[in-house]
């Protein structure tokens, strides 16, 4: 079987990550189109040996990639396509019907209830995507959440099936040596009380709520905020009017596997924190909040459907906090005070391994291809994956 995923961009966020850890693990040959960005995940992708093409899409409205994604779908001999991201569902479920590929795939990875990637929904919106979505055969939702979203956009439940996001949970095991190594390289002091922010600099990431709750804490306290986006000036701005930009460090985009770049990776900057906060307030799943109970971290959330579609003893690190800039510095202060954990992964952890997604999406692959429905009941998603 060869597949072909088409992704928006291949930037480092959430989406582009996943998408090159399940190569590393389904046993199909793939190759990636990406319509922009070719960023570090595409040299990633190239360095594990898969063939990236980029179709340098100048906008949303640039209707002259639709052809050329058409002509290297039927060049490339494809028995099934798989899409990730609003943009690239949209033109590759439409490339691929015209290119004569019916086993088409789309991951919704970042719906949220009033805004899709960080964007407001607004009818349009909406519109474009239940049309594309009839052009497939089936949606992958990363959450029982985002499938009770669709489900409520309009899609029919029996084309939805759930694969949970997955992480390789020896890669963010915490290590001794790299946190020593990493705040050294950063400039952290060592006896310092690093609290860890990991996304995308949006506004619906409310890093902004967590600049003014960091200010609250004591000085021996550091922040350490990993992603780029178009946020960073905003957030930089807030620290300086909070009077803590001295202490607050802007990691930039961090990929999951250095691959030779400069700076640490993502695995060592967790190891570097001794908690994540994460306020966001809308999310898809809560992939950073994973990655963090993997690395043993103590973890203070608003929003994850990761760990609410699992039992409360499955992360309990994981506290569940308004995001309000005051809980937060409470929240904070309290972990601060109980002093360093065990840093072992917990169940929840353990539960999203990515080899399990992978062969779950297998099921969904091989569905697709017998032009039959995998469809399983949303709420028992979390536990087959």
């Amino acid at each position: 079987m060869r597949a072909l995923h088409i992704i928006t961009g291949l930037g480092v966020g959430g989406a582009e990550q996943q998408l090159r850890l399940l190569l590393r693990h389904l046993p199909v040959a793939c190759d990636v189109v990406t319509l922009t960005e070719p960023g570090a995940v595409a040299a990633g992708l190239m360095a594990d040996g898969v063939r990236v093409e980029h179709l340098g899409m100048a906008g949303n409205r640039d209707l002259a990639v639709l052809p050329r994604l058409v002509r290297l779908i039927r060049d490339g001999g494809y028995d099934l396509v798989h899409t990730h991201l609003y943009r690239a569902c949209l033109y590759g479920r439409i490339a691929a019907r015209l290119a004569g590929v019916r086993a088409v795939v789309a991951t919704e990875h970042s719906l949220g209830d009033s805004q899709l990637e960080g964007r407001p929904l607004t009818a349009g919106v909406r519109g474009l995507y239940l049309l594309g979505e009839r052009l497939g055969r089936s949606t992958v939702a990363v959450s029982p959440t985002v499938a009770e979203r669709l489900v409520r956009w309009g899609v029919a439940e029996r084309r939805i099936t759930v694969v949970p996001n997955g992480i390789e949970l020896a890669r963010f095991a915490f290590d001794p040596v790299a946190r020593r190594r990493t705040r050294e390289r950063l400039g952290l002091p060592a006896d310092a009380f690093v609290v860890g922010g990991v996304g995308r600099l949006a506004p619906g990431k409310r890093f902004d709520v967590l600049i003014e709750a960091f200010a609250r804490l004591p000085t021996d306290c550091r922040l350490l905020l990993v992603g780029g986006g178009a946020e960073e000036g905003a957030l930089r701005r807030a620290a300086g009017r909070a009077g803590v930009d001295g202490r607050v460090l802007f990691a930039g985009e961090r990929p999951y596997v250095a691959d030779g770049s400069p700076g640490p990776d993502l695995p060592a900057l967790a190891s570097a924190m001794d908690v994540l906060a994460a306020p966001s307030p809308e999310e898809a799943f809560g992939l950073a909040v994973v990655e963090a109970l993997a690395a043993g971290l103590p973890v203070r959330y608003t929003s994850c459907p990761a760990l609410e579609d699992l039992p409360p003893e499955a992360a309990p690190y994981a506290v569940r906090v308004p995001c309000d800039a005051g809980a937060y510095a409470r929240a904070l202060a309290g972990v601060r005070a109980a002093g360093p954990g065990p840093r072992a992964a917990p169940e929840a952890a353990r539960h999203y391994c990515i080899t399990r997604s992978a062969t779950r999406l297998m099921d969904v692959y091989a569905a697709a291809l017998a032009r039959t429905s995998l469809h399983v009941p949303i709420q028992q998603g979390a536990s087959t994956s």
